[in-house]
């Protein structure tokens, strides 16, 4: 595969709650490289830090030290107002809870990060119906969250997640609380963005058929991220 240059590069990543005796030590050093169009999954057992590791990727969370940088920008050199607009227009999230908001449609949830980019009305309902349409939901631009499946609701995050054209797609657990035939739906919808919309894809997951579509693997243990041969 021809890969482009990085878009996201960790180094010497560590990350530690508490001090004193109650310290704890969930990040221990880890080394890591996210190139154009690459595809990463993360597993390992529950309370390893993978989810830790992917805030601070995303930069919703600020490592104890080391540096992460996208496309050779020292992120957390950002005050939060610098970095919350930065998240905003180059990272996309999707979380195991979908986090819409139950009042509003499936268009008015895509539409919130382009609204809060500062886009204009008119310009976020048409990039929000264009991505939902792509994720195969145009048919429900205007059913409330209650009316959706679980596995449309997912989309709608997803959908959510890209409405802004991000770089970097960061999902933890994405299926986790889906049936095995919405959840292989999702998998390969991510997929199908990844190599079609040119979306790096990070994604941590206990779910090894997910994990085993993803270009590369890689086991957190101790701290440690090692890759799966």
């Amino acid at each position: 595969m021809n890969r482009a240059e990085s878009i996201l590069q960790v180094k010497g990543l560590y990350k530690h709650f508490g001090s004193g005796e109650r310290r704890v030590d969930v990040l221990r050093g880890i080394d890591l490289t996210l190139e154009g169009q690459e595809s990463i999954a993360v597993v390992g057992a529950s309370g390893v830090g993978k989810s830790t590791l992917l805030h601070i990727l995303g930069t919703l969370e600020r490592p104890s030290d080391g540096e992460v940088t996208h496309e050779g920008v020292n992120v957390f050199d950002f005050h939060e107002q610098q970095l919350a607009a930065y998240r905003n227009r180059t990272i996309g999230f999707v979380f195991q809870f979908h986090h819409l908001l139950s009042e509003f449609t499936a268009l008015e949830n895509c539409m919130l990060p382009a609204l809060i980019g500062r886009k204009n009305k008119r310009e976020s309902k048409e990039r929000a119906e264009f991505i939902l349409d792509l994720v195969g939901l145009s048919h429900r631009l205007r059913h409330r969250v209650g009316e959706l499946s679980g596995g449309e609701q997912q989309r709608v995050a997803v959908a959510r997640a890209l409405v802004l054209n991000p770089k970097v797609l960061l999902a933890d657990e994405p299926t986790g609380n889906l049936d095995t035939n919405s959840s292989r739906n999702i998998h390969e919808l991510m997929l199908s963005l990844n190599q079609e919309k040119k979306v790096s894809l990070v994604v941590v997951t206990h779910n090894m058929e997910l994990a085993g579509m993803m270009q590369r693997q890689l086991q957190m243990k101790d701290g440690l991220l090692n890759e799966i041969e």
